[in-house]
């Protein structure tokens, strides 16, 4: 191929647009701490969500971190080891112990099934991702967290505009929390979010990101700095002009590569999900060694020859790398299912301006491999 294709890259409006908003940045003379633009696209984004309260990050990671303060989640969470790393980073800065139980087979998102076994009385919370934005099996979450008397704070990271049954599925637990990282399917750049469902919860999340103030000469957390400056979102309010385009474009995508894979031995990937409207965040495919001819890992780097930047998400597991492999719940053989998916998963190129002749080239190259 004559360029190179990478397994995502950010969707920019074009530059006119984003120079009007430059210019009333520049006359305000207003670039961060609560700006005009960030107040209108909380806004707005609570509007197209469908969400009640929303506070805006200068990234997911921080917003993460902030989530488990704002519900003061303390001693044991139960999550997945099938993420990006900072999911159970976020834990770890709380000094919480992180506890991971294995995925579903076929969606990789947090099996229900194995989370009692792994609650103690340290358990205080549950942090599932909906991964690659295939929402998580939210009301046996919910059951079990009620059960125990457990907070459940969703990694939403993958799911701009994602419902079930026509909910929005930020709607679901006790907080969720955004990514606008410039890879996901709306971007500020950099940039995150955590959904609330009241006013009071909005407030002490809202002091947590300014340092714990409440007011201008009083403190009442030891909050950081995670707000989001003007610039940010700027270009978030541009975003959501494009967003439903982008959305649509990437549908077409997936429906590309399931036709253009369809019927390969050894190939598979996954299908819609019943009553959920998806916005296509990745599109990960799993491959059988025994039945197509070639590992992972062989593929992955024969699509490189041809300059086809795909991704291994996710691996290796969270729970391998040295950091958090010596906790107990991170010993081989503990989580089968996502050992297993880890060494056969591979997320192919996706974004809003891929066009459909390169996404039949890639299939092409995979067929013919």
């Amino acid at each position: 191929m004559n360029k190179t294709i990478n397994v995502t890259q950010p969707f920019l409006p074009p530059l006119e647009e984003f120079n009007e908003y430059l210019n009333q940045i520049w006359e305000s003379k207003w670039l961060t701490n609560n700006g005009p633009f960030h107040q209108e696209l909380e806004k707005k984004l609570c509007d197209y969500l469908g969400v009640k309260y929303i506070s805006l990050f200068s990234n997911g990671t921080l917003a993460l971190v902030t989530a488990l303060q704002a519900l003061r989640i303390t001693g044991e969470v139960i999550t997945t080891p099938f993420s990006f790393v900072a999911t159970t980073h976020a834990i770890w800065w709380n000094n919480i112990k992180p506890v991971f139980v294995d995925i579903e087979p076929d969606t990789f998102n947090l099996d229900p099934d194995k989370i009692e076994a792994a609650i103690t009385p340290k358990t205080t919370a549950i942090l599932p991702v909906h991964v690659y934005g295939n929402p998580c099996n939210v009301k046996r979450i919910k059951d079990i967290a009620d059960a125990y008397g457990l907070k459940v704070i969703y990694d939403a990271c993958h799911t701009f505009g994602v419902s079930v049954n026509k909910v929005p599925v930020l709607n679901f637990g006790d907080l969720s929390v955004m990514s606008f990282h410039a890879t996901k399917v709306y971007n500020t750049f950099e940039g995150g979010a955590i959904v609330c469902h009241d006013e009071a919860t909005k407030k002490r999340i809202d002091n947590l990101k300014n340092f714990g103030f409440s007011g201008e000469i009083t403190v009442v957390a030891p909050g950081i700095n995670a707000k989001m400056n003007e610039v940010q979102a700027a270009m978030g309010l541009l975003q959501l002009k494009y967003i439903d385009k982008a959305i649509e474009n990437r549908k077409a995508i997936t429906e590309c590569y399931r036709e253009g894979l369809k019927g390969i031995n050894g190939i598979s990937y996954l299908e819609d999900m019943p009553d959920v409207e998806h916005c296509y965040s990745y599109f990960p495919i799993l491959i059988d060694k025994e039945k197509f001819g070639k590992t992972r890992d062989e593929v992955y780097e024969g699509l490189k020859t041809s300059d086809i930047f795909t991704r291994r998400y996710f691996y290796p597991l969270i729970s391998q790398f040295p950091t958090y492999r010596g906790l107990d719940s991170a010993q081989p053989g503990k989580m089968p299912v996502a050992e297993k998916i880890t060494e056969v998963v591979l997320c192919l190129p996706i974004y809003n301006d891929l066009d459909l002749a390169t996404v039949e080239k890639i299939c092409s190259l995979i067929k013919n491999n």
